[in-house]
Order: C-alpha cells, then sequence, then structure tokens
C-alpha cells in the first residue's frame, strides 16, 4: 500500500512469518533457501518483480531480495490489493473471501551474473526497468493485519544480563544449595588424596532444577531467551551445565587442562585478573578449592583490583 513507485531491499535472517515463526513446509531443500523462496514469494503476491542478489559481505546469510519493478499498471492497484489481503490472510490462517488457495509462481533465477554460485545464488541484473508513478486509493479503514505489533526499534535484550542483581544471586544461591546438598561427584583426578576433603556437590537435570524453583521465579526466567540454562551459563564461575545437567564447578579441572592461549587472550585473562570477588571463597561451605594465588577471583576486598577499560586502538593515518 506504499506509493506504486516503491522499491524495497530485504536481507532475510530470522525465520519469521507475519504472526509468528516460520513453519516450514518442506524437507527437500535447506531451512535457509526454503524460507527465501517464502519471502519471494510474499514479493510476488504484493505485485512485484522479485530480484536475487548475493552480497558480499562476511556472513552465512547474503543472500538479499529486490523488488525494482511491477507486475500490474497503476490502474490496477485496487485488485492487486484484494489479492495482498488474501494471501496475507491466508498465510494467518484465516479464511479467504473468496475461498480459494492463492498460489504464487516462483520467478525464474535471474540470469546474470553468477550461474555457478553455491545454492543457487545468482547476482542482479542491473538493468534499470523503470516503473510508472501514480497509484489508486486504497480504503485507509482496511487494515491487514489488526492485532499485528511491529518490533520495537530499540530491541530488549534477553539473555539475563539485565535482570536485577539481587534476583540472580538468590537464583545461583539457591540452585548451589541444591547442587551441594545432593549426592557428591566422584571424579578421581581432581578429588585426589593429596588434596583436602573439597563438597563439589551432586548433578540434578535442568528440569530438576526448576522443579525446586518458584513459580514466580521461573516465570521471569521464561520471559528470558534460554530461562534457567542462560542465567546458569552466565554464572559459569560457579556452575557448569552439560548435556542438560548442572553441577558445581571445581576449578581444579579447570587448572589441569590449562592450554596455551594467544598473547590476546593471555592479556585479557591478566586485565580480569582479581577484579571480581570470588564466589566460593563468600558462599561455599568449604571456601575455595583453590589457594588464593591460583584463583583468578578475589579471596576478600584487600585483593579485589578495580576493573581496566580496555585501550582503544589508534586509527591508522
Amino acid at each position: 500500500r506504499s506509493s506504486y513507485g516503491c522499491r524495497f531491499f530485504v536481507l532475510p535472517c530470522c525465520f519469521f512469518d507475519f504472526t509468528g515463526k516460520y513453519s516450514r513446509r518442506q524437507s527437500r531443500k535447506t531451512q535457509y533457501r526454503e524460507y527465501l523462496d517464502f519471502v519471494t514469494e510474499v514479493g510476488l503476491a504484493c505485485g512485484f518483480h522479485v530480484e536475487e542478489d548475493c552480497l558480499r559481505i562476511p556472513s552465512t546469510k547474503r543472500v538479499c531480495l529486490i523488488g525494482k519493478s511491477r507486475t500490474y499498471p497503476p490502474a490496477g492497484e485496487v485488485s492487486m490489493d484484494e489479492q495482498r489481503t488474501q494471501y496475507i490472510n491466508s498465510r494467518r490462517g484465516r479464511p479467504v473471501s473468496p475461498p480459494s488457495e492463492v498460489s504464487v509462481p516462483l520467478p525464474p533465477r535471474a540470469t546474470v551474473g553468477h550461474a555457478g554460485h553455491p545454492d543457487g545464488h545468482q547476482t542482479l541484473d542491473t538493468g534499470d526497468t523503470g516503473a510508472a508513478t501514480g497509484r489508486a486509493e486504497i480504503r485507509a479503514d482496511q487494515l491487514w493485519l489488526s492485532g499485528f505489533q511491529p518490533r520495537e526499534k530499540a530491541e530488549r535484550v534477553r539473555n539475563c544480563a539485565t535482570l536485577p542483581r539481587d534476583f540472580i544471586d538468590q537464583v545461583v544461591l539457591q540452585v548451589a544449595h541444591l547442587l551441594l546438598n545432593g549426592e557428591q561427584l566422584n571424579t578421581g583426578s581432581a578429588s585426589s588424596s593429596s588434596s583436602k576433603a573439597w563438597n563439589r556437590g551432586g548433578s540434578l537435570s535442568l528440569a530438576e532444577v526448576a522443579h525446586e524453583l518458584a513459580g514466580e521465579t521461573l516465570q521471569r526466567l521464561k520471559r528470558e531467551c534460554g530461562g534457567l540454562q542462560t542465567l546458569l551459563r552466565n554464572n559459569h564461575q560457579v556452575f557448569e551445565v552439560v548435556n542438560g545437567r548442572v553441577h558445581i564447578r571445581d576449578w581444579r579441572e579447570k587448572k589441569l587442562q590449562r592450554q596455551p592461549h594467544s598473547e590476546a587472550k593471555r592479556r585479557l585473562c591478566s586485565e580480569a585478573f582479581k577484579t571480581r570477588m570470588c564466589w566460593f571463597y563468600s558462599h561455599h561451605p568449604d571456601g575455595c578449592v583453590l589457594p588464593s594465588d591460583s584463583c583468578p577471583f578475589a579471596h576478600g576486598p584487600a585483593e579485589l583490583r578495580p576493573p581496566q577499560t580496555p585501550k582503544r586502538k589508534k586509527p591508522v593515518l
């Protein structure tokens, strides 16, 4: 319903339909190829000649779709709008009027450019076909999707990082107590006879942990992407989540498995050294399993260092 002279450029990434996630209809194509064909189908249903190009960008999803011209004259705007409305209603599961299946053929691939590009990608024929201007009047009160809510310009971060600190600490403590009160794991190498008896707790599945949390806590976590698992993995100083099971992290194992890092990794580790309090020193009944000089976290306020601001590289003139 934009101007007849409207053009579009789409770089498909996330697989979404008009009202939710895109549901696959066939398995012979890759999910990406099928979704590209779906977006092409939408463009055709809206009356555009849709062409495909492959961008030179460092991304696995670099195929773009361009609509530069219409498939109908300006005088056909009213009838085309009825076809658009019918197609959109059919995609959201509403009955169409008259009841008929909207079938939109896929366009032939562009013939100019990289004909042998993987996944059938070809470059766009850059010849400008031009388009007539003007459009017919469309009734403004005839909305397409009455319940449609576009995404906000600034998308809210939903990786549990913006949750209140006291809420995160409460969940971490509760899960840690559940694990510490369970049957202790025996890994052999980490708990040798020469090392002190340190309670590393048991192992629980994510479902078992969720069962012990309050309903209000779970509802709050469900509003975040990944929920409980994301929160536990964010607190990797305390927990390890492997194959859907949670257990207390034993830093002795990490020390035994340590491999030589690159210079950038070593510099990053040295900058973060002792800039955060050690959770085990403050909360574990046996304290931290590592001595103070080996633990990357501060054992008490006296060891705590202020975080260092990373230096920005000077631009090369």
